[in-house]
């Protein structure tokens, strides 16, 4: 199979093709490949998140016009309020770096991007898990009326908080402690 360019020019003498398991430690890499290889795995991640936070919040806007939404209580409307605003702010946070690679091509500020762009991910990642609760908190609502529902929900957050951000820290403090030179299995 043919190396791409890109790849051949990573590969010169005495130096290694990384594959896709590799970390920063294991690949050598000039400084602007690694900008430029943590640009496109924002922009990666970005098309996933982008495309989950836009279909739920297009269905959260669809709601307000339902018959059964006018029945709903306080409570309900409350909820779906902070959902829907949610919603909108995860939306523009993850859109964000679209925006910041078209206002900044060409400017010379990779590094700076790269740095913006990863907070607005977080930040983007973190408006989605509370859109995603308080969107379940509101169908459970609905369905499961009582106490069941907030702890379902709030165990739902739990889920989220621990998979996606307590063990990747986790991952991240375990690959720490490890002695320079020692790979993960």
């Amino acid at each position: 199979m043919a190396m791409t360019t890109q790849a051949a020019e990573r590969s010169g003498p005495g130096r290694s093709r990384p594959g896709p398991d590799d970390d920063d430690r294991e690949s050598p890499e000039t400084p602007r490949e690694r900008v430029n290889r943590r640009w496109n795995e924002i922009m990666q991640e970005t098309r996933v998140a982008q495309t989950g936070v836009q279909i739920l919040f297009g269905f959260l806007l669809s709601v307000a016009f339902t018959q059964h939404f006018r029945d709903l209580g306080t409570f309900a409307h409350v909820v779906y309020v902070i959902t829907v605003v949610l919603g909108a702010l995860a939306t523009a946070s993850l859109i964000a770096p679209v925006s910041l690679h078209r206002f900044l091509s060409g400017q010379r500020m990779k590094d700076e991007m790269v740095e913006v762009a990863h907070r607005l991910m977080m930040c983007g990642m973190v408006l989605m898990a509370l859109t995603i609760g308080c969107t379940l908190l509101l169908i459970l609502h609905v369905v499961v009326p009582g106490l069941l529902s907030e702890l379902l929900a709030g165990a739902v957050m739990l889920w989220f908080a621990l998979s996606w951000y307590a063990l990747p820290l986790w991952l991240r403090r375990r690959a720490a402690r490890r002695p320079d030179g020692e790979d993960a299995a």
